[in-house]
């Protein structure tokens, strides 16, 4: 089975998603439509979630779940956020595809 990006849809989604979750990395891409840089890495992130057998790759839209925006405070896009066992590890902001890719190998 080929992994993909999930989109969350709402609150409850994503914390359903987490509680599946377990110890497995969870990493929130936090991105809107209109955003460049959300653009860019976009693909990149979908070819990540392909060939990353063990992490759990999630898309939150900052226009349509502002409670998740609001809750994990969100004020730039992209922004990833990784979670274990329902902790956040680390969040950063910015279309940065080496230090997404060494986040993951520092906490899977």
């Amino acid at each position: 089975m080929v992994k993909t990006v999930e989109h969350v849809q709402s609150y409850a989604d994503l914390e359903e998603r987490l509680e599946k979750a377990g110890s497995t990395l969870v990493v929130i891409d936090f991105y809107a439509t209109w955003c460049g840089p959300c653009k860019a890495i976009g693909p990149k992130i979908e070819e990540l979630a392909k060939e990353t057998e063990d992490v759990i790759f999630l898309k939150v839209d900052v226009e349509e779940c502002e409670d998740i925006v609001n809750e994990y405070k969100i004020t730039n896009m992209p922004t990833f956020v990784f979670i274990k066992e329902g902790k956040i590890l680390e969040t950063f902001s910015g279309a940065n595809y080496d230090l997404l890719l060494s986040t993951i190998q520092t906490h899977k």
